[in-house]
């Protein structure tokens, strides 16, 4: 996720990072221009005396604000799945800590601390590589049984929360944990899980095909076509407007499509990789008193 300054105006309007979208689109707006450039050729060079075209200005204006509504309702979607994401991961975040403090402050030995200390910091950086289609044990802390059994998992995350539940059930068995000590560590470790599984209803449900599909032909149409109406009245310059109408939407299109999987390692990306530091660190911080 990048950082900047929003105040900063001229230095955001005059930097062209790796993320800006003529960057990204500047093969597509060269094709669109000679495209335009291409029909305001015909219209002038073989349909001169067609002057009638003109009046389509306000059909295409019209048009226009239909593909604005949808571009608005397009963006508003991919932000709303980027901050539920962002709102999930803080609440891994307050659910790592909790479970460190209450686990930190029962008498259990050096061992199940340490046990414990790894372990909620392990299914946070497991969870950032599951979001990622992938498993990467290199990142996690563990002993060499425990790797054994994680890698012959395909949900490394939700066997991390298995391996604590296991202990918390032998703990509980052998009389170092009551009743109500582990309802308080189970409400906690629940809740670790419903936010992996809220994130990955993120992930696994893109924007319909069909709507994407048809809001791509809608804007290349629009876009292609605004020369006939515009041509009588700007001459060439009107390949210039369509270019730039169509860098408009269609980085809105682009953008919304990058945000609405905010899990990856995209520039505009949750910082997980971030966060998943913060609770270790924060976890390693409550527990060095006790190992």
């Amino acid at each position: 996720m990048i950082k900047y300054n929003p105040k900063s105006w001229f230095q955001l309007i005059f930097a062209f990072h790796k993320s800006d979208t003529i960057r990204i689109l500047w093969k597509e707006l060269i094709y669109i221009g000679l495209f335009t450039i291409g029909i305001a050729y015909l219209e002038i060079t073989y349909f001169p005396h067609i002057t009638h075209l003109s009046e389509l200005i306000a059909v295409y204006s019209l048009v226009g604000f239909v593909i604005s509504l949808l571009l608005v309702f397009r963006t508003n979607t991919a932000y709303d799945r980027w901050w539920e994401g962002r709102k999930k991961w803080g609440e891994m975040v307050n659910d790592s800590r909790n479970l460190a403090v209450k686990i930190s402050t029962l008498k259990f030995d050096k061992e199940e601390n340490d046990f414990f200390r790894r372990m909620i910091s392990n299914f946070t950086f497991a969870t950032k590589e599951h979001l990622r289609r992938n498993i990467n044990l290199e990142e996690l802390q563990l002993t060499d049984a425990e790797r054994r059994i994680l890698q012959q998992k395909k949900h490394v995350p939700v066997e991390i929360v298995h391996m604590m539940f296991k202990h918390m059930n032998k703990l509980k068995s052998d009389g170092q944990l009551s009743e109500i000590e582990y309802l308080a560590i189970n409400e906690n470790l629940d809740s670790l899980v419903d936010s992996l599984g809220a994130c990955e209803r993120i992930l696994n449900t893109p924007i319909p095909f069909s709507y994407s599909l048809f809001l791509k032909k809608f804007i290349f149409i629009y876009t292609t076509t605004l020369p006939l109406a515009f041509v009588t009245t700007f001459g060439y310059f009107s390949a210039l407007i369509a270019t730039f109408v169509f860098y408009v939407l269609v980085s809105m299109e682009v953008l919304a499509e990058e945000i609405e999987d905010p899990f990856g390692t995209d520039d505009n990306d949750l910082p997980t990789d971030q966060l998943c530091e913060t609770i270790r660190e924060n976890v390693n911080e409550v527990f060095l008193d006790v190992i």
